[in-house]
This record gives structure tokens, sequence and C-alpha cells, in this order.
């Protein structure tokens, strides 16, 4: 991938008396609105020659010139870490995302993250604004990721998610025997004393949740999620507020309820699950270049495969 980028582009007549910002982000729409403002500030896009400011306006027919080259976005260091790729061009690479990956270095996790093995498998995504990635899962979420590996890919994936197009379907074990699907329509905001937790919150941010129940078991439900937002813990928080939470959620779950006649392989299961039972099962997106329709959907890991195959028969047992 070549750090330069070198494009130009004539003012059409009719965005005349329109900023030079607005007029950039409609010619090079390749770009972010923050990136194409950070060059008109540093001058590497100019009009007709000349360095002018965002909210200047054009009068039509000036030559736009777009000349920049991409720099590092940050200090990580790339790191040999076992990605499960599932697909990869030049564009785009998915992931499967194992347990226990952190996705981003934060505090207390500089190293060892998702992001620091996509730069040692591919060098130039230091390039892009947090190596490409545009969504998350949690630490101990398994499952489909995207990532960008140019800009005009990670420009296309954040609209994608914004205007609700790009589809996220995951699969998870909940605490309860549900009566039927449903949705979850509650903001989410972070919590009122505990901060690194979420929590309906009125304040908060838009948060939907789509579900539909895949196996009801004597004292758990298998089911599956769709979001239509994607706000931090969503899934759990949701399926928490309503009285599901996910089995193994050590954040979201009070305690695992253990009923009454939960045989002991299901009862050892249950207390020793180390992770939140969610898996993000299907990931449907625009590819960003072809505009092609692209899917993809990832087995249930085995330890989610497991914890279904014991929860079926301690099921069974019940009915004997």
């Amino acid at each position: 991938m070549s750090n330069q980028i070198s494009q130009s582009a004539e003012v059409p007549y009719e965005d005349g008396n329109k900023r030079l910002d607005q007029v950039a982000a409609k010619l090079f729409p390749d770009y972010s609105r923050s990136r194409l403002q950070e060059w008109i500030k540093g001058g590497q896009l100019t009009v007709d020659g000349n360095t002018w400011r965002g909210r200047d306006k054009l009068t039509g027919g000036e030559m736009l010139a777009l000349d920049a080259e991409l720099e590092a976005e940050g200090t990580w260091l790339p790191e040999e870490i076992d990605l499960d790729i599932v697909y990869e061009d030049d564009d785009i690479l998915v992931i499967n995302k194992q347990a226990g990956l952190v996705v981003h270095p934060a505090a207390g996790n500089y190293q060892g993250t998702l992001l620091n093995g996509l730069l040692f498998h591919c060098p130039n995504l230091i390039q892009i604004p947090r190596a490409g990635i545009v969504h998350r899962l949690d630490k101990d979420t398994t499952g489909l990721m995207v990532v960008a590996k140019t800009l005009q890919a990670q420009t296309s994936l954040v609209a994608q998610l914004q205007d609700r197009s790009m589809g996220r379907e995951y699969e998870a074990v909940v605490q309860g025997v549900m009566t039927g699907g449903g949705k979850v329509d509650e903001p989410i905001g972070r919590h009122g004393t505990q901060r690194t937790r979420m929590a309906v919150n009125p304040m908060g941010k838009e948060a939907v949740t789509h579900y539909r129940v895949l196996h009801k078991f004597a004292t758990h439900t298998y089911i599956r999620c769709k979001l239509e937002t994607g706000r931090t813990h969503q899934i759990r928080v949701h399926l928490s507020h309503i009285g599901y939470p996910l089995v193994g959620d050590a954040v979201y779950a009070a305690r695992q309820r253990l009923t009454k006649g939960i045989g002991p392989v299901l009862r050892d299961m249950l207390q020793n699950f180390g992770r939140q039972a969610l898996h993000a099962k299907k990931l449907t997106l625009m590819h960003p270049r072809t505009h092609e329709i692209m899917e993809w959907e990832v087995e249930l890991p085995d330890d989610f495969v497991h914890l279904l195959n014991t929860l079926a028969d301690d099921s069974e047992g019940d009915d004997e």
C-alpha cells in the first residue's frame, strides 16, 4: 500500500458559495471529514495551489488538490499473535477472534492485543487510525470482526456501522427460560457509580437489540441476537436488564443461578465457565471497494459447544 495520496478534483459550479470542508467531503468521499479537515489545516489539501481555511467559501471552478502522506497513527508495537483469519483482500480483513484476546491496547493491556497482532500481520495498518479496527468485541467474547486495511475502507465501514446497514448476529446462552423472542430498546450509558460498567440509563445513547430463541433447556435458553446499534457491552447489559443475564458474565450477572435439580456435571460447568457465553456468529457488510454484499458465518468455539451439550444432557436427565 502506497503511503502517498495524490488526487485532484474541480469544484462544480453548483457547489459555489459552499464551505471548502463541505465540498472536499463531497469530492473526496473516501476519507473522513475529520481527516480532510486535518489536511486542509496542514496545507495538504489546497485550492488552486493555495492554503485555505475549512470555513472559506468557494465560488465554483477551483481546482482542489490533495497531496498527503499517510503517517503512523500510534506508537504500538507489532507482535506475533496467532490470528484466525477468515477472509482477507487488499481492503478488508475478517477474523474469528478467540476468547481472552483484548482488542485494543489500554491501561493494563499495552501488549498482547489484537491490534498488536494485526500490525505484525500487516505493518501498513500503522497508517490507519486504531490499525483499522472499526468495532470491538469484549475480551472474552469470541467471533467475527472486520478490520479496514485502507482509509477508504475504514470510512466505508464506519458509515455502514453508523447507518446500521452492517449486519451483526451473535449467539448466547442466558440464565433462565425465555418464553419467546423480542426486542430490547433501552438507552445505554456509563453506570452511575461503577465507571467500568455500562447500564440502561435514560441519559445514555440509543441501543436496540433483537433476540430470538434457538432452544429452551430446563433452566437456560440458547438465543440469537441481532444488533441495530453497537454500544459497549450492549447485549450483556440488555439481557441482564430484562432478567436473563449471560452464563459466565462476571460483571452483569450478580451470580450464576444454580437451580435445585441441576445435575452435578452441569453445576460444575456453570460454576467454572470462565467467560460470558457470547459468540459473534455472523457478519454481513458491503465491500468498501466492489460494493458487493459479503457474508461470513463461523462455528461456535469448543467451550460454547460443550456448554450446550452439557445443558442438553442435563435437560434430558430431567425428563427421565
